[in-house]
């Protein structure tokens, strides 16, 4: 089972480096283990870019393990140098508080924290605040040497960046990140860490720690840091970050993160991060060779995280939305759905309804048409849809009424397949 997990990870690409891979292997071919993840709440809501060590957490859980999710409510306030090129802007202790709140409930969401092998969600600030300056140098920075520390991919990197440097505050972190795997082998029994490449230098130093203070053995794991086909980064948009709470990024833009996909990605993200088995994401992987126009693999994988961390009505309302720029009607959609769709449409400004206005000004208006003659032709030809119904091709001297309002105030046009406009009275 323990080796099966190992060699699942290592098919969907999720293994980067481990210490003592063999020792490891055997380690949880004897039964259960307790590990960990650690992440810096430095938002009220995790991202798409969190999602996965997280979901590595889950694999493991489902296959009998008990997952830590560890909340930086101390280190936070000190900010991890890896992976970055400057130093982050500090947070203050109630920031922080209100940032751990907010994820608590998207971990339910990957985690289950009942039943027999409950995850846990703790805060590194229980331990590490009772430290004092002195007591935390002699118990923990005397057993670390700093030429060790200097050599750590992560201090280096920013040692060699003269204009930045890295301050004496984020060079202590790899000692806090070490100290949180000592005191969660030493009191949770937790002998494994995970955590993205970039975290390899901050493991170890946990790993030597625990080794110095003789508690037992311990392992690290690292999973890859993701990055687009085309080289941009994973987990970014135009808009910026793809967020999991859909206050900051709503469901329907978080399912169109995943449906827009590059094609050269999607076989990998559905193997990461989806828990597809292997026939089904190697169907889905033919299918897509054969016929990658019909986008059933980026379908698989954005029906899947939508489901996973939204639900499956949140789902549906957003594959609703979906279809409406494909002609789709627009019946059971949600004003809040809806609004989001606005967002992907060319907008304009109707004029007020009462009296009636003639659709082939309206046409004009929205840019959808250069002319009046050519809106005539348009609708004679049948290629023009009020609302995504299609206005009858003798129905050019048509009207647009308050009766075609949508949710009182907008109306949704259409020429030919996916040239669209929408129309919005001014709010009063």
């Amino acid at each position: 089972m323990a080796e099966g997990l190992l060699e699942e990870l290592a098919w969907r690409g999720l293994i980067a480096d481990s210490t003592h891979p063999a020792e490891l292997a055997d380690r949880l071919a004897k039964g259960s283990i307790t590990l960990y993840c650690g992440f810096d709440p430095t938002a009220d809501s995790l991202h798409v870019g969190s999602l996965i060590p997280l979901i590595t957490l889950r694999r493991f859980q489902l296959a009998g393990h008990q997952p830590i999710a560890l909340a930086g409510g101390a280190t936070g306030m000190i900010g991890d140098p890896s992976g970055k090129s400057a130093e982050r802007s500090l947070l203050d202790a109630e920031t922080l508080a209100k940032n751990v709140a907010g994820v608590r409930a998207q971990l339910g969401k990957l985690l289950d924290f009942s039943g027999n092998r409950p995850a846990l969600l703790l805060d590194n600030h229980a331990w590490i605040s009772p430290f004092s300056y002195l007591t935390f140098l002699r118990d923990v920075g005397k057993l670390f040497s700093v030429n060790q520390m200097l050599a750590k991919e992560s201090v280096r990197a920013r040692l060699e960046d003269r204009d930045t440097g890295i301050s004496y505050t984020e060079f202590s972190y790899m000692l806090l990140q070490a100290y949180d795997f000592y005191h969660l082998r030493a009191h949770n029994h937790c002998v494994l860490q995970i955590g993205g490449s970039d975290q390899w230098g901050n493991i170890t130093a946990g790993i030597d720690l625990i080794r110095k203070k003789n508690v037992g053995e311990a392992f690290g794991l690292t999973l890859p840091l993701l990055t687009n086909a085309d080289g941009s980064k994973f987990g970014k948009t135009v808009a910026g970050a793809v967020w999991l709470d859909p206050k900051r990024t709503s469901v329907y833009r978080f399912y169109q993160f995943w449906i827009r996909v590059d094609d050269r990605d999607v076989i990998k993200f559905l193997k990461m991060f989806t828990f597809l088995t292997r026939a089904e994401i190697e169907a889905l992987e033919a299918s897509h060779a054969s016929r990658p126009e019909g986008r059933e693999a980026h379908t698989a994988l954005a029906r899947a995280m939508t489901d996973l961390l939204h639900g499956e009505s949140a789902r549906l309302e957003a594959e609703k939305a979906t279809k409406v720029l494909f002609g789709g009607g627009l019946e059971g959609l949600s004003e809040a759905t809806f609004a989001d769709l606005a967002g992907e449409i060319p907008a304009f400004t109707l004029p007020g309804l009462d009296p009636a206005v003639p659709l082939v000004d309206t046409l004009v208006t929205a840019g959808l048409s250069n002319s009046k003659g050519q809106a005539r032709k348009d609708i004679e030809g049948g290629g023009v849809a009020v609302n995504n119904q299609t206005v009858p091709r003798d129905q050019a001297q048509r009207a647009l009424t308050p009766a075609d309002l949508l949710f009182g105030r907008h109306i949704l046009l259409r020429k030919g397949k996916r040239n669209y406009a929408l129309g919005s009275l001014p709010q009063v």
